[in-house]
This record gives C-alpha cells, structure tokens and sequence, in this order.
C-alpha cells in the first residue's frame, strides 16, 4: 500500500475474524505508530443490512473505504444450513453482489472477500487446492451457502476482467476462537462443544455426549492467526485467484481429539460419550496451503492445544455477553 490514505472497511467486522483483526490492528499500532496511517472500520449488521443494496451503498458512502475485507455472511452450522438452504443462497447473494457492486462503484483498490472450505466439490481428491473451486457440486447438506460463496469467485473475475478491480478472495478452515457465535442451533462444532461443555459441568453431568461418531477430520484455525493472515492478503498478496488459508495438513484432527482438548481446557471430569444417530456431516475435507506457504514461508501457527485453552478461558470470563 502507498502513502495515501487508507480506510480500510471490514463487513461482518463484529463477528468472529472481524473482531480478530480488530484485536492484532490493536496490537499492531502499540508496536508501530506508522499504523495509524491506517484508518480501519468495523461495521456489523447495525450499521447496515448489506441484503440491501441502498443500505450498503450509504455504508460506502459513508465511510469512503479505499480497501475492504468483507466477512459478513448469514452463517450456521450444519443443522441450520440443512434447512435453510435457499434464505442461505439468497441471503448470501445479495450481500455479496451489493458489497462488491459498491467497491467498483466507490472506487475501492482492493477487497479481499471470504470464502470458505465448504464450497469445494463433496467428491474431490485430497488435499484439496485453489484450483477445484468448481470442479463439481458442493456437499448436498449447505449447497446454499456453498454456491453463494463460490459466486464470490466469478464477481471477482468479473469485475478484473470488465473493469479491471483488483478483488480477490481467500477460503479459510474452520475457524474459532473468542468473539465467536456459541449458539445451540447455529453454531459451529467447536463453539458448540465448549458452551455444551460448559453447561454440563454448571448442571455437574457425569458425562458429555458429542454428536456423531467424533471421527471426522478438520483443520482448524484460531482466530488471531486467520485475521494475521487477512491483514498480510490484504498488503500483499495481489492476485485474483483464491488463496486457501489454512493450517497445515498434518495439523488436522478429528472431532474427538477437538472435544478431547476442550474437555481439558475446561477441566471437565466427566466422561465424553459419542451420539452415532446423529449426522456427521463430510468425512474430512483436507485443504493444502501450498500457495500460502510458498508466498508466506515464516509464519507460525498457534499451537491447537494452546488456542483451545485461550478460546474456553474467553468464553468463561465473557459467558454473560456471548452469541449465545
């Protein structure tokens, strides 16, 4: 980025990465003052319903972003998504088409929008990489969601092509960490487990039932590094094709080693017990970060075990104010 003026306009900025980033930008100007240079905004859905394309041209209008990194998204779990397949398609469309409509209207340098590891092919061959995005049909169970995502792409391409904007896209693994949604219906399997968790041992249950088998496989990613890797795409990386950001592929773990750490960061006594009746979802979805590590070769990932224990001991201390 060059010496103008930056305003950086992050959608979905009170969510799960959008507080993320917040909270390394924080950090970043206590380490270097020339970050102020920077000027970042976090809008959430009270600042505007982004479905609207008037509201989402006023946000722009607004604030003048010169960048933005656009997180919002109607999201759930694969309950939620099981039955709510066409408000999650359309939802997502719209907001996608408004924000990026008003990026190219408002001039905007460069918008790095999220995607997500669901929107590949259900039938793949692993690992998976940035060139299967649209191979073939996503996982029946969240086609909604997948396919509004995988639009992200095209609008990119697009846009480069007919007024060459500089949009991109990166899809990252599973994320979790504080400021996440640990709703009972809508939630994702970690947040899920650890407000489960945490309410049996408030109710003092011997025992802990995981839904499903706990053999699917997962990589996760912890917040803080996810919304590190967001501020680095968005200084440096300049190319249209998405970018995977992911851990490792030897850090995936199953649904049960993940239950197995929360119970430890929760310091839960009692036994984990697996519902088979309940659905399981994919397999495993194994993505490689190839690209990442050729462009990023140093950076460390925060330990499982490590980001786990920070996350459970966050949702302790802020239980009352929590998506809950």
């Amino acid at each position: 980025m060059g010496p103008e003026e930056i305003v950086v306009l992050v959608t979905g900025g009170s969510g799960l990465v959008g507080q993320g980033i917040k909270s390394i930008i924080e950090d970043e100007r206590q380490l270097d003052p020339n970050t102020q240079k920077e000027q970042w905004i976090f809008c959430g859905s009270k600042d505007a319903d982004l479905r609207n394309k008037t509201e989402t041209e006023a946000l722009f209008e607004k604030y003048k972003p010169t960048h933005v990194i656009h997180l919002a998204a109607m999201v759930g779990g694969l309950f939620h998504n099981m039955a709510h397949n066409l408000d999650f398609f359309r939802d997502n469309m719209s907001i996608n088409d408004n924000v990026l409509y008003a990026s190219y209207k408002y001039k905007v340098k460069k918008v790095v929008s999220c995607l997500s590891t669901c929107i590949f092919p259900d039938k793949v061959t692993y690992p998976i990489d940035e060139t299967m995005v649209h191979n073939g049909p996503p996982h029946t169970s969240n086609y909604g969601y997948s396919y509004a995502k995988r639009m992200i792409d095209i609008l990119n391409r697009g846009y480069h092509d007919q007024h060459g904007c500089k949009f991109t896209s990166v899809i990252p693994c599973n994320v979790f960490g504080p400021h996440d949604n640990f709703s009972l219906t809508s939630s994702h399997v970690i947040p899920a487990l650890i407000r489960r968790m945490d309410d049996a041992m408030n109710n003092g249950d011997s025992t802990f039932s995981v839904w499903g088998s706990g053999t699917p496989l997962r990589q996760f990613i912890y917040s803080l590094d996810i919304a590190k890797l967001f501020v680095w795409t968005l200084r440096h990386y300049d190319s249209i094709e998405p970018l995977i950001l992911s851990v490792d592929e030897e850090d995936e773990v199953s649904i049960s080693k993940a239950a197995e750490a929360i119970k430890k960061a929760h310091g839960f006594t009692g036994e984990i017990i697996y519902d088979t009746s309940k659905a399981d979802g994919q397999y495993k979805k194994t993505a490689s970060n190839k690209k990442l590590r050729l462009l990023y070769r140093d950076f460390t990932f925060t330990p499982f075990e490590q980001a786990i224990h920070e996350t459970v001991t966050w949702f302790k201390e802020n239980r009352e104010h929590v998506r809950l």
